[in-house]
């Protein structure tokens, strides 16, 4: 099991990127529109950078929902290598079966 601590941070960060998600996509659209003046696409830019560093989806980590576990995690699941193995195992997956042969 990942630290709780850790794991609190991620959720922190997914609550402040969607908060932020408008003002960035909308000074990200600033920057890259040329009809505006040099001057209003840079004003854009330092705005951009004033925003909270944890507000930046590049800073989400994704985990597994069982354990937290933040490597070798499966994006289809939703779990991490390990746990997707022994569900596998007994089952709980449908259409997934161990390789062999």
């Amino acid at each position: 099991m990942a630290k709780t601590s850790l794991i609190n941070r991620g959720l922190r960060r997914q609550k402040m990127v969607k908060k932020y998600a408008a003002a960035r996509a909308r000074l990200s659209a600033q920057m890259k529109d040329t009809t505006l003046s040099e001057e209003d696409r840079q004003q854009a830019r330092v705005k951009l950078h004033m925003l909270p560093r944890d507000s930046s989806p590049v800073r989400l980590r994704s985990r597994c929902r069982a354990t937290g576990r933040p490597r070798g995690f499966y994006r289809k699941f939703g779990l991490s290598r390990n746990k997707l193995r022994l569900a596998a195992m007994n089952g709980d997956v449908p259409g997934l079966v161990k390789a062999s042969w």
